[in-house]
């Protein structure tokens, strides 16, 4: 009999790129991220993703004194694989988005692997209505906004973060994403086998159809055969369906309130945990086998929860 393929579930529980206005069930203070990224465990996500919230404003910050409450109580009570951001903000420096992976050392941490354009400006569409004044600036400032992230970017975090045997969740926005990350694998700044994310249906980077997918695939498969661990992030609407497309090719999938706060047409998702149970539900219908945080560090080569500094 055939074994089940196990795939990853990754819960983006909280980001920069939403903000509190645009959902009540957004996580912001570290009380409520903690507990939010507990039930995502719970519910079956192997491992989270983290960004930190100032509480008094929900505006998105790299202090690291806001990730440190969430993540002892995380780890007190989950061995869920931590992933801590060095995104952080597109308006912030790379030393600013480094210090909580440089501070804590996880296991994984998320590595954009190109600048590009970043357009959240669309979002004013739909949200008219925002608590704080940074909120409604944040989208419209992203019509004139690059996020960097330079060859030199790029190699700086890579240096520090191998530095502390973390391990990178490597996000593809676009293809030249992979060329890029081919070209770090060719110089030997990158462990194999890489954990690519591939992004779909951010405004500046690759589209949301499933063309797209198959495209990022292919180019994939060419430069770095099978050997690579692929997962799947679709923005907004596109979570689900692309998650699910992606699952029946060999993917492992993302999901959370970072990438979309929907859980289905015009309905909001009510927590993290909700969206990976969806997304359990589909992959478990497609008889394929669940990873445990256990099985995600044999996946990914994570050097494992007892190395942390956390």
């Amino acid at each position: 009999m055939a074994t089940q393929r196990k795939v990853i579930i990754t819960c983006a529980v909280t980001g920069a790129i939403h903000t509190p206005s645009m959902s009540p069930h957004l996580p912001v203070t570290a009380e409520e991220i903690a507990e939010a990224a507990l039930a995502a465990a719970e519910a079956g996500a192997a491992v989270l993703h983290l960004h930190a919230r100032d509480p008094e404003t929900g505006k998105p910050s790299q202090e690291p004194e806001l990730f440190r409450p969430f993540l002892g109580a995380i780890k007190e009570k989950s061995d869920a694989v931590i992933n801590i951001t060095t995104g952080g903000s597109p308006h912030m420096t790379v030393e600013e988005r480094m210090r909580p992976a440089m501070t804590f050392k996880p296991e994984l941490a998320s590595l954009n692997m190109g600048s590009m354009n970043f357009g959240l400006f669309p979002m004013l569409q739909r949200f008219s209505e925002f608590q704080h004044d940074w909120e409604r600036q944040h989208l419209e400032n992203s019509r004139d906004l690059v996020f960097k992230n330079t060859y030199k970017d790029i190699e700086t975090i890579l240096r520090l973060g191998t530095e502390n045997g973390t391990r990178f969740e490597f996000e593809c926005y676009d293809i030249s994403h992979l060329y890029n990350l081919a070209h770090f694998m060719d110089r030997g700044l990158v462990q194999s086998p890489p954990f690519i994310q591939s992004v779909f249906g951010i405004l500046g980077g690759i589209g949301p159809n499933p063309e797209d997918l198959m495209h990022m695939r292919r180019t994939a498969d060419r430069l770095f055969g099978t050997n690579y661990q692929w997962s799947i992030l679709g923005a907004g609407r596109n979570q689900m369906p692309l998650a699910t497309m992606g699952a029946s090719m060999g993917s492992n999938v993302r999901v959370g309130l970072e990438d979309s706060l929907w859980l289905g047409p015009g309905r909001l998702a009510e927590s993290n945990a909700a969206q990976v149970s969806r997304i359990r539900l589909i992959l478990e219908a497609l008889d394929l086998q669940i990873a445990t945080p256990n099985d995600a560090r044999e996946m990914l080569g994570l050097k494992g929860a007892d190395q942390v500094a956390f």
